[in-house]
């Protein structure tokens, strides 16, 4: 489970993520502040971004979730969105290495953990 976290007044933005296991037990987590994205998207991105990188040196088959759907449609749509082009060829990069990659949306209130 990933969240990213933006405000326009605010100078910094905010990603947190926590792997949960089969059995719903927390196994990792962690939070980062970054200086501000340039939109609440961005920071969706780079919350995917950070875990992916992480997540890399424990599982190769890793299934995410966001309560972002905009994030989702972008992985599943790369083309739609071309002003994101960067951002997500360094999410494709990542993604070539998992033998199983899967990015799910997740109602917010099952996204809690994450959020905070």
């Amino acid at each position: 489970m990933l969240d990213g976290s933006w405000t326009a007044s605010d100078r910094f933005s905010g990603c947190g993520w926590v792997w949960i296991d089969r059995g719903e037990n927390i196994q990792l987590m962690g939070t980062w502040n970054l200086t501000r994205c340039e939109s609440a998207l961005h920071s969706e991105v780079e919350a995917l971004r950070w875990p992916m990188k992480k997540m890399l040196q424990h599982s190769p088959c890793q299934s995410f979730g966001t309560d972002y759907k905009e994030l989702i449609a972008m992985i599943k749509e790369p083309q739609e969105w071309p002003s994101f082009a960067t951002e997500l060829q360094k999410i494709e990069t990542l993604h070539i290495c998992f033998l199983e990659f899967k990015i799910t949306h997740v109602p917010r209130v099952r996204n809690q953990i994450s959020d905070f």
